[in-house]
């Protein structure tokens, strides 16, 4: 990490453990100097369109409270939007909430893809490389994006307190929407004002594209203005959140979008993709069925993975549609017998050296 890269961004709890880690896409209203003011007045970096009023302390005072990493924004969402894919059309936005940004208006594609290098690129590689430092870890992080939302938009009031936004995957959002409302006095909106499935995003592209657990939480900016209501959601949202990610369980991994195809490769529908990952998962278990002279244990020390893990992960899909499987079932479909058949006939006793292996690699997933 460069001391440039830091310009970018706010590191908070740096060197915490990394099973939790909070965002702020639009924790800031700061443009860089050599960019003046975008043309517009310096009234206006003080409004909404600029940032997320309360956002940031807000996040700041979470972080603390979970002694864990917060990565924010230090520049104007009107410089660019950390909140948008970097090939969105609003990723350097024309025109918000009626008012025109002279200067992005006037901006060529090619400026918008070096606002997106210089200011967009390096906080999603922050937040990439604190995602890979706890998967090294074997640690599957939870994902906590914080934003904040208008009273009043175009003339109507808004009712919800705090929003959840989320996509498919509801493991943390449930749990912490129902602990919300158990309240009484918040009302909560499920994917309201704003609805969590926006395909790209912060956390569509670091949540859902990892299969981690995530979720997005609004809470109205007339009651995170000042310090006393800062601290005050803050605690409120601390108990929630905890009693969430406690109903949630350990966390782990799921995918519930079709990955995405690598960069230079002409788009998919999901349908397409889908089946495709389908397809490559029956290669390699056909591969794996041929290849009995692989022990487990191999796979193991150099992947950390071996088959019993990949019918244990078929397993756990099924029961997300429905299907139950006892884990015996779900391996013999990797296996392509019972596995206590295949042990009788390929398994082969661990060496010292294996045996040796499988500890220490053991005894890193578990630190």
């Amino acid at each position: 990490m460069t001391e440039s890269a830091l310009e970018h961004y706010e590191i908070r709890n740096d060197g915490a453990p990394r099973d939790l880690l909070f965002l702020c896409d639009h924790a800031a209203n700061a443009v860089p100097a050599e960019l003046g003011s975008l043309g517009l007045s310096l009234a206006d970096f003080q409004t909404h369109i600029a940032y997320d009023i309360g956002a940031a302390p807000l996040t700041r005072a979470l972080a603390d409270r979970f002694g864990a990493p917060a990565i924010l924004a230090r520049w104007s969402r009107l410089l660019v939007d950390l909140n948008r894919g970097a090939d969105d059309p609003t990723v350097v936005v024309k025109l918000s909430d009626g008012r025109i940004i002279p200067d992005n208006r006037m901006l060529d594609q090619a400026g918008v893809r070096m606002r997106v290098a210089r200011y967009h690129a390096p906080y999603h590689e922050r937040i990439a490389a604190e995602i890979g430092v706890a998967r090294e870890r074997s640690i599957v992080p939870v994902l906590v994006s914080m934003h904040s939302f208008t009273p009043v938009w175009r003339g109507k009031t808004r009712p919800w307190q705090v929003g959840i936004l989320w996509d498919r995957d509801g493991r943390l959002a449930k749990p912490l929407m129902a602990r919300l409302a158990r309240e009484g006095d918040i009302i909560v909106g499920d994917n309201e004002p704003y609805s969590g499935a926006l395909e790209n995003d912060c956390l569509y592209r670091h949540g859902t594209m990892n299969g981690l657990p995530h979720v997005l939480i609004e809470v109205r900016q007339d009651l995170i203005a000042e310090r006393a209501g800062i601290l005050h959601w803050a605690a409120r949202l601390e108990q929630a959140l905890r009693g969430a990610m406690e109903a949630m369980g350990t966390p782990g991994i799921l995918f519930t979008r079709a990955l995405r195809p690598v960069s230079g490769v002409s788009e998919m529908d999901e349908k397409t993709r889908t089946e495709l990952e389908a397809a490559a998962f029956r290669h390699l278990v056909a591969h794996l069925r041929k290849r009995t002279d692989v022990q487990n244990i191999d796979m193991m020390n150099l992947a950390g993975f071996c088959r019993n893990c990949l019918g244990d992960w078929y397993r756990e899909a099924a029961a997300e549609k429905g299907i139950v499987l006892d884990k015996d079932q779900a391996r013999e479909i990797v296996y392509g017998m019972a596995p206590a058949e295949w042990k009788k006939r390929y398994q082969k006793d661990a060496s010292p050296d294996q045996q040796a292996q499988f500890a220490k690699a053991s005894q890193k997933t578990h630190n």
